[in-house]
């Protein structure tokens, strides 16, 4: 068996038809595994996992987190959970705390719950980097947090003491993952809470001034789905003892501000359509809870976890402008 790459293994992917999720799904899918998907498609899409359905290695599990009975099921003969499901958005989690507490923090525990019960070899789960709240150290490091500035930031904060105290006392194998700004194919555009990258390549597609919130110097460690796709398996597969029971941050290590994203968004899309480099962004209040500044030491996951991303913003961009311009259109 590869040890960088999870096959001829049966795997639970939470939040499987999820942007996140279907891609993990689809490589694992490619490498021989067999996988259960749990969705609500709450924000999950059908049209994620579509292509999937046909595959006898395949199972949709529709069902809810909050439900431990759910959880218990979907769990049953699993070897490795990769545990996505989660209610995102800093926003959202602003104007709804409860039903992001429910589903974050409750549906964790009950995911958590289920894996012990049934002797999983490993839980590897979405942390965030909004866990960071307002430490105002770049690049952010793994074992320095300062307070969280929402809701949301607090539930994940949650599931890493969970997960830790479960390590603990149960012995159940946990690595948690804090994605910073993960971009890429199936990306929703739209609604309220859409993330920056695919909303405004949808604006700019139409010809439409995307909004920045400030003045644009806001800056991010935007993270190729691809390298995403790698941090997990390689965090579902080490050995290192040092590497098991603690978090990672999951990014390319380099940021990127608003400004310039909107720049290189524009060169890349101009190639499909010129006229969409006359487009010109507009500038609107800073939102409410948005940490300033983003930028993460990826010098942990490389050292414990081997891990090596390929992709930086341009790559990432580079090929996934294709498929955005041919499905956001």
């Amino acid at each position: 068996m590869n040890s960088r790459i999870i096959e001829n293994s049966k795997v639970l992917v939470t939040g499987g038809a999820g942007f996140i999720g279907s891609n993990l799904i689809e490589t694992l899918l490619n490498q021989g595994n067999e996988i259960v998907c749990l969705d609500n498609f709450s924000t999950g899409k059908r049209e994620n996992i579509s292509a999937f359905l046909s595959k006898p290695e395949f199972k949709l599990f529709e069902g809810d987190i909050r439900d431990s009975d759910t959880c218990k099921e979907a769990v049953k003969g699993v070897k490795y959970v990769l545990h996505q499901a989660a209610l995102g958005s800093v926003p959202r989690s602003i104007n709804d705390p409860k039903t992001t507490n429910d589903v974050n923090i409750g549906g964790f525990l009950n995911m958590l719950i289920a894996a012990r019960d049934e002797g999983v070899k490993r839980f590897v789960y979405a942390a965030s980097s909004s866990t960071y709240g307002d430490h105002p150290t770049l690049p952010k490091k793994e074992e320095i947090i300062g307070n969280p500035l929402s809701p949301y930031a607090i539930t994940k904060y949650v599931n890493e003491l969970y997960a830790k105290v479960f390590s603990e006392l149960y012995g159940l194998e946990t690595i948690g993952l804090r994605y910073f700004n993960v971009f890429g194919q199936r990306q929703d555009p739209y609604g309220a809470y859409a993330a920056v990258i695919p909303k405004f390549v949808k604006l700019l597609i139409s010809k439409e001034s995307p909004r920045i919130n400030g003045d644009g110097s806001h800056s991010r460690d935007f993270t190729y789905i691809k390298n995403v796709v790698q941090i997990n398996q390689l965090a579902a597969l080490t050995e290192n003892p040092e590497a098991i029971n603690t978090v990672f941050n999951v990014a390319y290590g380099q940021n990127t501000n608003l400004n310039e994203l909107v720049s290189m968004l524009k060169e890349l899309l101009s190639q499909f359509d010129s006229n969409i480099l006359n487009v010109q962004a507009i500038h609107g209040e800073p939102r409410q809870g948005d940490v300033l500044h983003s930028l993460a030491s990826i010098d942990k996951a490389k050292s414990l976890l081997a891990y090596n991303p390929q992709y930086d913003i341009r790559q990432g961009l580079t090929e996934a402008v294709e498929w955005y311009y041919n499905n956001l259109k």
